[in-house]
């Protein structure tokens, strides 16, 4: 089961400080859909370092390895949760474009069974 949660604004910059420690290590994928734009994924399964929220520029940055993503001027923070935990992040910003950051944990390799 799914529980969706907006995020009130004043506690953005605190949320995602918190949030950022919990997700290093998780792997990112970001959509951004817009009537200007429709559907777009700009990153795809990308290892994730952590996300700001700077209150004024008013922007938040989705650092990720090798490359950031900033969104300027969110006016909505909306979190899934599920069972194991959140799943994905949606911004809508002041344009009313929606940018969703899903989240999972990398792929975990398979022990062989030969001791290192």
């Amino acid at each position: 089961m799914s529980t969706r949660l907006t995020v009130p604004r004043a506690e953005w910059k605190p949320f995602f400080d918190r949030l950022s420690k919990a997700l290093l290590g998780k792997w990112a994928e970001i959509e951004v859909a817009s009537l200007d734009l429709g559907d777009q994924i700009l990153a795809e399964w990308i290892p994730l370092l952590g996300i700001s929220y700077d209150e004024r520029s008013d922007q938040l940055d989705v650092a990720l390895d090798r490359t950031t993503h900033w969104i300027q001027h969110p006016n909505e923070v909306i979190v899934d949760e599920n069972t194991s935990g959140l799943t994905s992040i949606a911004v809508v910003d002041r344009e009313g474009t929606r940018q969703v950051i899903r989240l999972k944990d990398p792929l975990a390799l398979p022990t062989t069974g030969v001791p290192a």
